[in-house]
């Protein structure tokens, strides 16, 4: 699995990068936003990436940030909507803006992406208002990052089998007392035992 390049922009399309990788050049399919964001040709690029391998293909997704990855494979995991689909989701919204239009059920801001109608959009808030409602406006509605070691620490305790409403708390807490610039492991260690002792 290819979970990170880095190296020269060689290319750029419309729906595509190209990152020539000590003399090999991996293709990336990626979101506009991403590519918006790249250098000039010739520009350093670190990518972090999301691979898929069917029967009749192998292909390489590329992002720019932990949270457009992350909204890239919740997104895919609800039916209807695939790698594609994703991506246009992801051209038209910013994961923040992603997370508050699952978290409100709102319907048709997700409808702006293209190739999304009222059905397809319904699904998505329906299926994952559960996985991210609560990490995306937090225990007392703050917003709490979508990306970041919050957002790590947060999924590190739902695998764990919390809730994501106690998660969050559990996170939020932990971060208060450790104070901006915790390192995951040190967030979720302490976040543990302020749930323990809870």
């Amino acid at each position: 699995m290819i979970a990170r390049l880095s190296g020269a922009l060689v290319e750029a399309g419309a729906d595509h990068l190209v990152l020539d990788v000590a003399g090999v050049g991996y293709l990336a399919l990626a979101s506009a936003r991403t590519l918006a964001a790249m250098p000039p040709l010739g520009g350093h690029v670190v990518l972090l990436t999301e691979m898929q391998v069917r029967e009749d293909a192998i292909t390489l997704f590329g992002f720019g940030s932990p949270g457009e990855r992350d909204w890239f494979r919740l997104l895919t995991g609800v039916q209807g909507v695939g790698a594609r689909v994703a991506l246009a989701i992801l051209s038209a919204l910013a994961p923040d803006e992603l997370s508050r239009a699952v978290s409100a059920g709102d319907k048709a801001m997700v409808t702006r992406a293209q190739g999304v109608g009222p059905k397809l959009a319904e699904r998505i808030v329906r299926e994952l208002k559960d996985k991210v409602g609560a990490v995306a406006l937090g225990p007392a509605g703050a917003l709490v990052p979508a990306s970041g070691a919050s957002a790590d620490a947060v999924a590190a305790l739902t695998g764990l089998g919390f809730r994501p409403a106690e998660a969050a708390t559990a996170v939020k807490a932990a971060e208060d007392e450790l104070g901006a610039g915790a390192g995951l492991d040190a967030v979720v260690r302490l976040a543990l035992r302020k749930s323990a002792k809870s």
